[in-house]
C-alpha cells in the first residue's frame, strides 16, 4: 500500500470541498487587536487622589516646629500599624482596624510599605489600598505617616532581610508615585523616605553621610516636583538612631523634619545623657519624631533599675519630640496587642493611657 500516495489524495478531496479561497483566507486572518497596548498604559498613580483632600487642616514646619495653618505648634504622637498587604492577607484591613488605632488616642498613624509587598501585590493595587486608608484616616481625623519601610544600605544595594531589598531606582520611583497621587492631600502629613538606614555593623557595606544626604535631597525634589507642601522626614544612621551627622551636615531643603528610632537597646544607661548627644541637641534647631521605638511600660514594682517606658516619654516630650510607637500587630514586636481581639500588651495600656492623657490636654 502506497500511503504517502493515498494522503495526497486525501487533502486533494478535502481542498475541492472546501475551496482554496477558504483555505487562503483562513490564512490571512490577522491577529486579534490587543485590548492593553502598551503605549496606551498609564503610570500607576498617575491620577490625583481628591476625596476630603482638605478635610484636615495642613501641617508644615516653622523653626523646629510642626505647626498647623493658625501657627499653633502642633506635637505628634500616634502609632504604627503593620503593612497594609499583610492585613488583607490575614483578613484584617478595614475601616474597624483604623477606629481602633483612634481609640487608643493616635493623632496620626503610620503606615510601613514593604518594598517586597509593593512588587508583590504591584504598585497599581497597593495604591487601592493606600487610597481606603487616607479615606478612613480623613474620616477619622487622623494624619498618615507614609514609610518606606526598608532596612539596609542603598548605596550597596545590600539590606538585612528579603522583605526590604530594593533598588535606588524603585525608591525614587516609589516616592515619585506617591507625590503624584496625593499631591496636595492634606491628610498625608509626613513622608518617611526610608526606614533605617544601616550597615549592620559592616555586613553591608560601607556608607558616608554626604552619600545618603545627597540621596535624600534628590528624593525631596523628586517629592516636591508634585507636592511642594509635603513634610519630609528625613532618617539618621544605626537603624535611624544617630542624628550627629545634622551637626556638620544638614539636608539642605526646608519644611524638613528628622527621624530617630530610640529603642532600649540603643545605649546602655544611663539614657539621658546619650539620648541628648546622639539625637536630642536637634530638637533646638529642627523638628524632630521618633517615628519606631516600643516596649515601654511603667516601672515595675520594686524594680530598682529605671524604667524606659517613663524614661523615653518624658524626655521626649521635654524635648518637644513627636513619637511613634511599634507596633498595633501581635506579630510584629514590640508588640502593642496580643491578638486579633485587640487585647492590649503592657506597653499598649501605657502607650494608650499617654496618648489618650494627651488628647484631653489638648
Amino acid at each position: 500500500m502506497n500511503i504517502p500516495k493515498i494522503a495526497s489524495a486525501f487533502i486533494w478531496i478535502v481542498l475541492s470541498i472546501v475551496g482554496f479561497d477558504s483555505i487562503n483566507a483562513f490564512a490571512q486572518t490577522p491577529p486579534k487587536q490587543q485590548l492593553n497596548s502598551w503605549w496606551q498604559a498609564q503610570a500607576p498613580g498617575a491620577l490625583p487622589f481628591r476625596p476630603n483632600a482638605k478635610k484636615l487642616p495642613l501641617i508644615s514646619v516653622k523653626g523646629n516646629k510642626f505647626i498647623d495653618p493658625a501657627g499653633n505648634a502642633v506635637l505628634f504622637r500616634g502609632l504604627s500599624i503593620s503593612d497594609p498587604d499583610k492585613l488583607v492577607s490575614q483578613g484584617h484591613w478595614s475601616k474597624e482596624h483604623f477606629i481602633k488605632v483612634q481609640e487608643m488616642g493616635a493623632k496620626v498613624v503610620r503606615i510601613p510599605v514593604h518594598p517586597v509587598a509593593w512588587r508583590g501585590r504591584t504598585p497599581a493595587d497597593y495604591i487601592k489600598l493606600l487610597d481606603q486608608a487616607v479615606e478612613w484616616c480623613s474620616d477619622l481625623n487622623m494624619y498618615i505617616m507614609l514609610d518606606w519601610h526598608s532596612i539596609g544600605n542603598l548605596t550597596t544595594g545590600l539590606f538585612q532581610d528579603p522583605m526590604y531589598e530594593t533598588t535606588l531606582q524603585e525608591t525614587y520611583s516609589f516616592w515619585r508615585i506617591m507625590a503624584r497621587h496625593y499631591a496636595g492631600h492634606n491628610t498625608i502629613a509626613f513622608w518617611e523616605l526610608f526606614n533605617e538606614p544601616t550597615t549592620y555593623r559592616g555586613q553591608l557595606g560601607p556608607v558616608v553621610w554626604s552619600e545618603w544626604k545627597q540621596i535624600c535631597e534628590n528624593e525631596i525634589t523628586i517629592i516636591r516636583a508634585y507636592n511642594p507642601q509635603a513634610v519630609v522626614l528625613v532618617a539618621g544612621f544605626d537603624w535611624a538612631y544617630d542624628l550627629t551627622p545634622i551637626r556638620e551636615a544638614p539636608i539642605n531643603a526646608v519644611n524638613i523634619g528628622y527621624v530617630t528610632h530610640p529603642y532600649s537597646n540603643k545605649r546602655p544607661q544611663p539614657w539621658e545623657p546619650k539620648w541628648e548627644e546622639d539625637f536630642g541637641f536637634a530638637a533646638a534647631t529642627y523638628p524632630i519624631i521618633a517615628t519606631e521605638f516600643g516596649g515601654a511600660q511603667d516601672a515595675q514594682p520594686n524594680s530598682t533599675q529605671p524604667a524606659y517606658g517613663p524614661s523615653i516619654f518624658k524626655y521626649l516630650e521635654g524635648k518637644g519630640i513627636s513619637w511613634m510607637v511599634w507596633c498595633f500587630d501581635p506579630e510584629w514586636g514590640p508588640t502593642l496587642i496580643r491578638d486579633w481581639n485587640y487585647t492590649l500588651t503592657p506597653s499598649g495600656e501605657y502607650a494608650k493611657k499617654l496618648m489618650l492623657d494627651a488628647v484631653k490636654v489638648d
